[in-house]
């Protein structure tokens, strides 16, 4: 095995040679075996052991058998202790996902931190099989049916095209010793009926199953790549626009496509969405329709879908330069107000930052950027967003129009105008934020005190 692994790394993964490595051993079998070949081949690899605590005076006994490992073969290890229950249960999360999270969550730190070029997991074939099964038994794709990667960013599994049988038979020529793990043997997990009891018949009636396996997974994988290269063809066909705020799909192309389900589908997949059925109704739906994941909202515009990220973070923190009061009422659209007091230089917005400066004379033209006459404000100012019943006085025009009138005829989308907000005196529009000034507050000649205000 380890004349065949040193040839996978060097067709597959030369760069390893090079590399500075962080192996994820738990102190199983699979994870030392890996250990022990890293080893023998002369790699520059340190350990990483996470502790999740839900396995008591057990959890505790793999932890020092991975430090003593670690002392035996004179090698760096790092470990980890964690709340695994506790947190599973803040974050509404399984005990499985969440022991997942916090083991990847604290393996990039140590990548962050200490310079590791990459992470190595001892996956294997009879891994990659279970999760095969799980992903075919929930319902899945072409992405869950390609397997696990060998690959993924900074994260590599070396072991993928060995068997669980290799491993085993070279601990056992090698006199290894590794820690059982008591809740491998419970058939509770899904995970382990499959290991235990399903793919073992499998075996049985067909010996060839893992070799023939490893063939059907090349082949999607490669159904995949040409999938992959359809979908980066049609993408500037059917994205019409990509900026800060959002990604604009045009729908009209999109149903040109002959199977618009698949490829609506596949170019949404990787944006956390579920009820493809919603989805999909979004392309007759009428305008202001919307579907939401975790991450992610997709919103019907006219004739596009709009996909923008969820901002969890709306409530702006609070400074001391900086006052947020939240409002209660029917008005979902001002729900924070920022005050900006006369001796403010700067202050944080959800658009960026503003800066007030007085000025000596009006110098260029730029939307980011007005100049007012500061006698005609009342301060404090406020930012807020805006809300229906807004209007202003368009600067260089006579009379005023109504905010949703001006976003009418500049032709904002949904999405554009839920990010408007508004510098106001008194609650009179001083400035649509980066888009446009109100007269009534413009530089004249009687002007004396000139305040430039800008958006970084």
């Amino acid at each position: 095995m380890l004349i065949k692994l040193q040839s996978h790394l060097k067709s597959h993964f030369p760069f390893l040679d090079k590399s500075k490595l962080l192996i994820a051993i738990s102190g199983g079998l699979d994870s030392v075996v890996l250990t022990h070949l890293c080893h023998k081949l002369e790699l520059d690899f340190a350990l990483a052991h996470c502790n999740f605590n839900l396995r008591g005076t057990e959890s505790d006994a793999d932890e020092q058998f991975v430090i003593q490992l670690a002392n035996d073969l004179n090698i760096e290890v790092f470990i980890e202790s964690f709340k695994t229950e506790a947190y599973a249960k803040q974050q509404k999360l399984s005990t499985q996902m969440a022991a997942r999270e916090l083991r990847y969550h604290w393996f990039y730190e140590l990548v962050e931190q200490l310079g590791f070029d990459y992470i190595l997991t001892a996956h294997h074939t009879d891994d990659n099989l279970e999760t095969f099964l799980i992903n075919l038994s929930r319902g899945t794709g072409l992405e869950g049916l390609s397997g696990i990667p060998e690959i993924n960013e900074n994260v590599v599994r070396p072991l993928l095209p060995f068997s669980r049988e290799d491993i085993q038979q070279y601990a056992k020529v090698n006199k290894l010793k590794w820690r059982e793990d008591s809740s491998n043997i419970s058939t509770k997990y899904l995970r382990n009926k499959l290991r235990l009891e399903v793919i073992p018949k499998l075996k049985e009636v067909n010996p060839q199953l893992l070799k023939n396996f490893n063939k059907t997974i090349e082949h999607i994988q490669d159904s995949k790549d040409i999938i992959d290269d359809r979908i980066d063809a049609i993408s500037n066909q059917v994205i019409k626009d990509v900026n800060t705020n959002c990604i604009s799909f045009n729908i009209s192309e999109i149903k040109k496509l002959s199977n618009t389900r698949a490829y609506v589908y596949e170019l949404l997949k990787d944006f956390g969405f579920t009820e493809w059925n919603d989805v999909n109704n979004l392309l007759v739906a009428q305008s202001g329709k919307q579907v939401f994941s975790k991450t992610h909202r997709l919103l019907k515009d006219r004739d596009c879908l709009l996909l923008s990220v969820i901002d969890s973070n709306v409530i702006l923190n609070i400074t001391e330069k900086q006052n947020i009061f939240c409002y209660e009422g029917n008005s979902e659209a001002v729900k924070n107000l920022i005050i900006i007091a006369e001796t403010d230089k700067h202050i944080q917005t959800p658009l960026g930052t503003l800066f007030f400066d007085e000025a000596d004379a009006i110098l260029g033209k730029r939307i980011e950027v007005i100049f007012v006459d500061k006698a005609l404000l009342k301060f404090p100012l406020t930012v807020r967003q805006w809300q229906e019943g807004d209007y202003f006085y368009p600067f260089g025009m006579q009379g005023k129009k109504k905010l949703s009138k001006f976003f009418k005829d500049e032709k904002l989308s949904l999405l554009d105008k839920e990010n408007i907000w508004v510098l106001c005196s008194d609650n009179e529009v001083v400035w649509i934020i980066n888009r446009r000034a109100d007269d009534r507050f413009k530089v004249t000649e009687s002007t004396k005190r000139i305040l430039k205000i800008e958006l970084q």
